[in-house]
């Protein structure tokens, strides 16, 4: 009798145990793998709570995964502060950050190739599958360090109302630096109330300096990180355009313009046209109480912009199951439909040709041409600053650029700075 009665209660047991894996409730023996995912917030507008749907999403399909996204406010902030959690015991195991930072986490022993990761064909084919131009600052050595996920470039949006009222043909965008000032005097307001353009120098200079030097044909650094050409002739002759603008075609105003602000004064007609990410696209869509027109950035001696924006890394300090996990989350985040549906909600641009050949994606660019300014602008773009020690080389830059926007140095002297400082910095990378 007790023999029978354990063998109903086994099989019982056993029934009950398949039905809840069945269900796709983890078992003692399917143990969740926990992760921790560091998460920036650089550009507004609800994208913590799309994140969260898409980890919700995943979550739902990958039971057996928890994930926890961990907002962390800009760019820096995330950085900084997924590398302290890594130095107080209590990492996390991926992070999207800035793609700029590849250098810096590399000379950290901070995260792992991706190509010591996958082990399939498929893999392999996946970490191939992204536009090469954005791979840029995700690859070094003949690795891939960084899967692009919140990628952008620099816009130029204008607003089409405004260029009506001046006498300009609103389907026009300036294409040029010459058209650009034209363009920015008839759309300038003596009164102050509205000027034709502008350009954010706050935030991240640097970044709009590389499209203005990349208009003149000029990168600001070579691809392996340990050399910058910040007082190359064409890099300062940048500069002085850059300048000219509000000091002497008197197109922006004078100094320094705010990037956290710049979006608002957009809206709020205070200037017809702004430079800036193609991440607030779809704020400005929703937003915008007039007719707006979204262009490449003009040219000088050839269109320019850098790539911007973050990527996903995952951490050295995790176990081989924690590596898979995160894995999978990024192959779900950069998926085709997924990089699609991110697209539309935020404005940030398609990682890949096989997500704007999904029908969604498709659609929506048919309904709505803008969508597609930054992903057609890849064209003509180029990595953005990167190098060995970047955060302080960037910072050099910076401070070049805001010196020579307030006048406190002549573009010439203050980029000749940036580079003595650059040079002293990556002189034992060479």
């Amino acid at each position: 009798m007790f023999n029978i009665m354990k063998k109903a209660l086994t099989g019982v047991a056993m029934s009950v145990c398949m039905s809840v894996m069945a269900a796709g409730v983890p078992t003692a023996a399917q143990a969740k793998t926990d992760l921790s995912m560091y998460y920036p917030v650089a550009v507004g507008g609800p994208l913590t709570k799309i994140i969260d749907g898409m980890v919700a999403d995943f979550m739902k399909q990958n039971p057996d995964i928890n994930v926890k996204a961990i907002y962390a406010g800009n760019y820096n902030d995330a950085r900084i502060k997924a590398l302290a959690a890594l130095k107080s015991g209590k990492p996390a195991q991926l992070s999207v950050m800035f793609s700029i930072d590849l250098y810096e986490l590399i000379e950290q022993d901070a995260i792992v190739a991706f190509d010591d990761i996958v082990t399939t064909d498929a893999d392999r084919a996946w970490l191939k599958s992204f536009y090469s131009t954005l791979m840029e600052n995700g690859a070094t050595g003949g690795k891939t360090w960084g899967i692009p996920f919140q990628r952008s470039t620099i816009v130029m949006y204008y607003n089409k109302d405004a260029f009506r009222a001046a006498g300009l043909d609103p389907d026009k965008a300036p294409a040029s630096w010459d058209e650009l000032i034209a363009t920015g005097k008839k759309l300038t307001k003596g009164d102050g109330s509205q000027w034709g353009m502008m350009i954010p120098s706050t935030g991240y200079p640097y970044w709009m300096f590389g499209a203005l030097t990349m208009q003149n044909d000029q990168v600001l650094m070579n691809r392996a990180g340990d050399q910058t050409n910040f007082d190359a002739p064409a890099t300062i002759e940048a500069l002085q355009f850059w300048k000219d603008l509000g000091a002497k075609h008197k197109v922006m105003p004078k100094g320094t313009i705010e990037w956290g602000t710049l979006r608002k004064n957009f809206l709020e007609g205070k200037t017809a046209i702004m430079w800036h990410s193609t991440g607030n696209l779809t704020v400005v869509k929703k937003k915008a109480k007039f007719d707006f027109g979204v262009a490449m950035l003009p040219a000088n001696k050839r269109r320019g912009t850098p790539t911007g924006g973050g990527n996903f890394y995952i951490f050295k300090k995790t176990t081989p199951a924690e590596r898979t996990a995160a894995m999978k989350l990024i192959k779900f985040m950069t998926s085709p439909e997924r990089s699609a549906e991110w697209s539309m909600k935020t404005g940030y641009m398609g990682i890949s040709q096989a997500t704007y050949d999904t029908q969604k994606l498709q659609d929506y660019v048919k309904g709505f041409p803008y969508a597609a300014v930054a992903r057609d602008q890849l064209e003509f773009a180029t990595a953005e600053l990167s190098t060995y020690q970047t955060g302080r080389v960037r910072k050099a830059l910076d401070d070049a650029i805001q010196a020579a926007l307030t006048d406190a140095l002549s573009p010439a002297a203050a980029l000749k700075e940036a580079q003595a400082t650059a040079d002293r910095l990556l002189k034992s990378y060479r």
